[in-house]
């Protein structure tokens, strides 16, 4: 169960950091709300995935799903470049998430 927790905490995550852009400076009213309600609901899963997880782990895994679900949203939507080495990186982080999940 910590381990979804901490999934679902990573892709709030992408939607906060995503949505961080739309609030145009925290000055458009709806999306402002939609953000700070996905950062609060982000950070409360990951605290409840705390309760079982290492903290350098949950927080590593948390931090590395965000990272890695905003560049490809930023990919797919808003046309960010999906260079060779860009893409090479992203694997590198996935890669690494999954060693943290599978010596965890």
């Amino acid at each position: 169960m910590s381990w979804l927790l901490l999934l679902v905490a990573g892709l709030l995550e992408v939607g906060w950091a995503v949505g961080l852009k739309q609030t145009e400076g925290f000055t458009r009213p709806l999306p402002t709300v939609l953000t700070l309600a996905a950062m609060a609901a982000s950070i409360a899963c990951l605290g409840l995935a705390l309760k079982e997880l290492p903290v350098g782990t949950a927080y590593a895994v948390w931090t590395g799903i965000g990272t890695v679900g905003t560049v490809l949203v930023g990919i797919a939507v808003a046309g960010d470049p999906a260079s060779a080495g860009r893409l090479i990186c992203i694997g590198l982080i996935v890669a690494g998430i999954a060693g943290l999940k599978l010596t965890a």
